[in-house]
């Protein structure tokens, strides 16, 4: 089996979205050292209503630490220790990508680069050419 790589988090607009309504999906992926991906959550995202023009008010950067953010490991209730909590967060993701037969440890997962990429549309929603970005 090819080695995993890194992590990675496309992040798309979503068909709400509008000058007034940030409304963005998230998809959450391993990368393996081919360059072929595996996925890993198909089910994030996020959306903010509020004053006019809720874009003019966030960049880039913004919306990357909320994509990390957004594919976890999520705080931990009353009573859950954070490191519990993300141990399991690992797991559940190790074990979501043993149901698709790619047999990689939790551990190995959480020490993996993770970088988050920004769809053209949402870049240029952004105010930012697409071509020249760079995010990490």
């Amino acid at each position: 089996m090819t080695p995993v790589r890194r992590l990675v988090t496309f992040v798309d607009l979503d068909e709400q979205a509008d000058d007034d309504t940030i409304s963005v999906s998230a998809r959450h992926e391993v990368e393996f050292a081919d360059g072929s991906r595996a996925l890993i959550l198909n089910d994030r995202g996020w959306a903010e209503s509020g004053p006019p023009n809720m874009w003019a008010h966030r960049s880039a950067q913004d919306i990357v630490s909320t994509a990390r953010m957004v594919v976890g490991p999520d705080e931990p209730p009353t009573g859950v220790s954070y490191e519990q909590m993300e141990a399991d967060h690992w797991a559940q993701l190790a074990e979501a990508l043993r149901r698709q037969e790619v047999v990689v440890d939790a551990l190995e997962l959480k020490q993996l680069p993770h970088d988050v990429l920004l769809s053209e549309r949402l870049l240029a929603r952004l105010g930012h050419d697409p071509r020249n970005v760079g995010l990490g």
